[in-house]
């Protein structure tokens, strides 16, 4: 069965003290571990868990597949206070945009209703949907999340430094990734809930002994436990990376073919009558072994490949529920298709009975060019010069 942390029904109680010295329940929540209930975070939790079941798969012959998964940095920012050390408050810049773009339609915003639920920023009497956030507390939000992220890599690394102890990392697959981003103030927005950038994009990287990295000596350890606080802690190598566009539906074909099982086909449409199939691609091309020093890079043939996603609003201009809608409140769709060259979103009228899109409902749209716009800031879907590529985009 699935492990759920004993300490998880607490992060979203009041067990964040505030300057009135009572508990809250806050977005920024730096916390003394000694001092909340049962003494510990779920993410500690999680750690010892994977910790014990790696020791157990050291005795067993059998294969494993391993999945943990982490709260941060996921909101509240409920993390040991120690890692705000690592990011002093002075050091902390805004966002590069930390504006509403004027081009941006009313339906792409995402009005960030979950963090206005959260005492502190209640207490700052934030006007809905635009704010803006006080900038001495957007520093603050992104203070907290750099050290949320930071504790989440110390946990990682303790799962992964096990490995090598239990003598497993020589055949052990490693993936690491998120289900999604989270905007930090970029275009006036925070949290998750846009086809922007920040909100769809997330880490992957994989470790596959003898392919992305040599087998190890005898007595040699692959990840060896750095300590953020330990200035003499020396920074891993970074491995090679890709300019391919990947998407989190390649997970599975991959895993599974660096595994040795088969790759199922790919799924008809409709799929409905199919048991087992799947979409993305295998990713294993981009695992190859190579010399780091002449190729950092791997190249293939980036503008042939696209990344989708979408997101539901349930009406054309913010409202208290435009971040999360039920199905059945669900009037328009934002499909987004993304490659290396730009971003273009489609906001369309939408059926939540018949799962139907209605791409001849257009409600707005969006038109991102990377190279000129990397932050997705100057909307130019309604720019004439760009007619033709619009019309060659749309259904």
């Amino acid at each position: 069965p699935p492990y759920h942390p004993s300490s998880e029904k607490y992060e979203n109680t009041k067990t964040c003290k505030g300057q009135d010295g009572k508990l809250h329940a806050n977005l920024l929540c730096p916390v003394d571990v000694a001092d909340v209930p049962e003494g510990t975070l779920p993410d500690k939790q999680s750690t010892e868990e994977a910790i014990g079941l790696l020791e157990k798969m050291k005795t067993s012959a059998s294969p494993f597949f391993l999945a943990v998964g982490y709260h941060k940095p996921h909101i509240p920012f409920r993390y040991p206070k120690e890692f705000q050390k690592l990011y002093p408050l002075e050091n902390i810049t805004l966002a590069p945009d930390p504006h509403v773009p004027d081009s941006l339609p009313p339906v792409a915003y995402n009005p960030w209703m979950d963090i206005r639920e959260r005492e502190d920023v209640q207490a700052l009497n934030i006007s809905v949907p635009y704010g803006p956030i006080p900038e001495d507390f957007q520093r603050k939000i992104r203070q907290s999340y750099f050290a949320s992220v930071s504790y989440l890599d110390t946990q990682v690394g303790h799962v992964l430094s096990a490995l090598d102890d239990l003598r497993l990392a020589h055949n052990t697959i490693i993936a690491f990734t998120s289900d999604h981003g989270w905007a930090l103030g970029e275009h006036g927005e925070w949290a998750k809930y846009s086809n922007f950038d920040v909100a769809t994009r997330v880490p992957l990287m994989l470790y596959v002994p003898g392919r992305t990295a040599p087998l190890p000596a005898a007595g040699q350890k692959l990840f060896p436990y750095r300590d953020p606080f330990d200035p003499a802690s020396d920074w891993m190598d970074a491995g090679r990376h890709t300019e391919d566009l990947v998407e989190l539906v390649s997970l599975f074909p991959t895993l599974a073919g660096l595994a040795g099982l088969p790759v199922p086909p790919r799924c008809p449409i409709p799929s409905f009558h199919v048991e087992l199939c799947r979409e993305g691609q295998n990713l294993q091309k981009h695992l190859q072994l190579h010399d780091l020093e002449e190729e950092p890079d791997l190249f293939g043939n980036p503008r042939e490949l696209i990344a989708y996603s979408q997101y539901p609003r349930p009406a054309d201009f913010p409202q208290w529920n435009s971040d999360k809608p039920s199905l059945n409140d669900i009037k328009v769709m934002g499909y987004s298709i993304r490659t290396v060259d730009y971003r273009y979103t489609v906001w369309v009228g939408f059926d939540p009975s018949e799962f139907l899109a209605n791409f001849s409902d257009i409600h707005a749209g969006e038109l991102y060019f990377v190279d000129s716009d990397p932050l997705q800031d100057h909307n130019v879907y309604n720019d004439s010069q760009h007619g033709g590529l619009l019309h060659s985009l749309r259904p």
